[in-house]
């Protein structure tokens, strides 16, 4: 397995020294002094909340970091709702409560941020999930946006294809003409590189949109 380079950050060093020695004894990790943060794959930041002078710093890690993938993992028991995004935006994946800060819990968000893996509370998940629903319903459905690389009528029309309906039948249903459905089929083809109807079918379930 490859090892996970890690900097731990933290305005009381103490607690940054206690956290470290929890994770040195694994060969999953190397530790990286602060110092050298830019260099690591995961940054652990600890803090009592997450502040706007924190959100600051995450933004300058994230902009200086030598690796374009750096994901950040925070150990903390305050953050505030309209941080979140913010913090995800820097690369943010998980949000660990202090009292959950055992050495195998850190080990696994570390080692997980790292692999793409996020941990969030579950308040924290919801309150995103509403946030990219209304994203959806507000501001990109009315410009025919989705949050995937398909727009809202080519959705429609992969979902009745997907129902096995051929061009003429999606034409009547949706109130377009044939020629324009072959359009909208044969622009999301080009754009997103997929071979045929079926393939775009088959990209559509990958992404959740039927």
């Amino acid at each position: 397995m490859d090892t996970v380079s890690v900097a731990v950050l933290s305005g009381d060093p103490i607690s940054g020294a206690g956290v470290a020695a929890m994770l040195r004894p694994s060969p999953r990790v190397s530790l990286l002094p602060a110092t050298r943060s830019a260099e690591a794959d995961v940054l652990l930041v600890l803090t009592d909340e997450v502040t706007e002078d924190t959100l600051v710093c995450l933004e300058r890690r994230a902009r200086e970091a030598a690796n374009p993938a750096l994901r950040m993992v925070i150990v903390g028991d305050v953050v505030r709702e309209q941080h979140l995004v913010r913090a995800v935006n820097y690369g943010v994946t998980s949000v660990i409560p202090r009292r959950d800060a055992a050495p195998e819990q850190l080990l696994r968000a570390v080692v997980g941020a790292a692999g793409g893996h996020a941990q969030l509370p579950g308040h924290g998940i919801a309150w995103l999930v509403e946030w990219v629903r209304a994203i959806q319903l507000d501001v990109l459905a009315p410009q025919g946006l989705t949050t995937t690389p398909l727009e809202v009528r080519e959705v429609a029309v992969i979902r009745l294809l997907a129902d096995g309906m051929e061009t003429a039948a999606i034409a009547e249903r949706l109130n377009y003409s044939e020629r324009t459905i072959k359009n909208i089929i044969h622009s999301a083809m080009s754009r997103l590189g997929l071979r045929n109807r079926a393939h775009a079918v088959a990209y559509a379930l990958r992404a959740g949109l039927i």
